[in-house]
């Protein structure tokens, strides 16, 4: 009898894996918190994609609340996401951009091809900044408080109806 269940183990172990891989598998990673929430904005010291000369540092996120999207000319939903990123600079959002992992000359065309919401854009081309905002992918955007706090992140892509949905309402939340 104990050689018979020792049998069923293996079994049992495949099982058991397999049911936590289908659970991991199909949880929505859009739906996860970030870590970064309530924690200021990383210290970085970059340079802008417009110019390599210029240096900006986070002291930049501080004094108003500013969205900062996560993006790279490589990423075919950030293409689709434009569209809101400009409806939300034309109603008065304060937008900083992270051309994430990328090549200082395609993010540029990318920009002149789709539109340039940002009032200015960061260099990551190593992904260093990311990495410290916990990026795993483009597009992310984060809710920085004019303290330079994170307060609010949106992983993936913003769909048109999340612009007056839930970014805008948690723009003027942050601004009180």
């Amino acid at each position: 009898m104990k050689h018979r269940l020792m049998l069923f183990l293996p079994l049992l172990g495949f099982l058991l894996l397999s049911g936590l891989l289908y659970r991991g598998l199909s949880m929505e990673p859009a739906g996860r918190e970030s870590a970064m929430i309530g924690q200021p904005f990383p210290a970085f010291e970059l340079a802008t994609l417009a110019d390599p000369g210029q240096q900006v540092d986070a002291s930049l996120l501080q004094g108003q609340v500013t969205l900062v999207n996560v993006w790279g000319e490589w990423c075919p939903t950030c293409k689709q996401e434009m569209p809101q990123l400009q409806a939300l600079a034309q109603e008065g959002v304060h937008l900083v951009g992270i051309d994430y992992k990328d090549k200082r000359e395609k993010g540029r065309a990318f920009l002149a091809q789709y539109g340039n919401p940002f009032t200015l854009n960061i260099f990551d081309p190593e992904g260093r900044l990311g990495f410290d905002l916990g990026v795993y992918g483009a597009p992310e955007t984060f809710l920085v408080d004019a303290d330079g706090v994170i307060r609010y992140h949106h992983t993936g892509y913003i769909a048109p109806h999340e612009v007056t949905e839930v970014i805008l309402p948690e723009v003027a939340r942050w601004r009180e």
